[in-house]
């Protein structure tokens, strides 16, 4: 069996590779990993052997996305952390603005190009995909939180408890 260590500095190679910064990547793979419900900012610096401040960064970034949430810990002074049930889902969603700024970025560039003009016609493409994913994404994601997709073998989908 793979050490899990090991495999969440992969996992946070693969998100580096896809574009996400490489602290942000680490601290949501240290995250993913994570033996407890929540974890405290310190507790992912001393894990991860990176400053507190760098920390706080990655999960500001994580968490203007909608991957993760504060949740309340009795007893305890520091913020804790989680992923959200929907995390998966709210990245790919419209709560996400990333697919409308593609999309108006695109238009931009049309405008400024010209339709009739060679970066105009990929442009207009790259509008045209984001457009048909922000229609279709919502069906998508409205079949796997309903519980009608089966998901890794354990049937339905229950959101935890807060």
């Amino acid at each position: 069996m793979t050490n899990p260590m090991d495999a969440a500095e992969r996992l946070a190679l693969t998100f580096t590779q896809g574009g996400m910064q490489r602290t942000t990547a680490r601290v949501m793979s240290a995250l993913l990993f994570a033996d407890q419900e929540t974890t405290t900012a310190g507790e992912l610096a001393d894990r991860l052997q990176i400053s507190p401040g760098t920390v706080s960064t990655a999960l500001k970034n994580l968490f203007t996305v909608g991957l993760i949430e504060r949740v309340p810990a009795p007893g305890s002074r520091r913020e804790h952390f989680r992923f959200r049930d929907d995390a998966w889902t709210t990245l790919m969603s419209s709560k996400n603005t990333t697919l409308k700024v593609m999309q108006d970025a695109a238009q931009e560039g049309i405008d400024a190009a010209g339709e009739d003009s060679i970066a105009g016609r990929r442009l207009i493409e790259m509008r045209d995909f984001y457009s048909y994913l922000m229609t279709e994404l919502p069906a998508v994601i409205d079949r796997w939180t309903s519980g009608e997709i089966e998901r890794g073998g354990r049937g339905r989908h229950t959101p935890r408890q807060a």
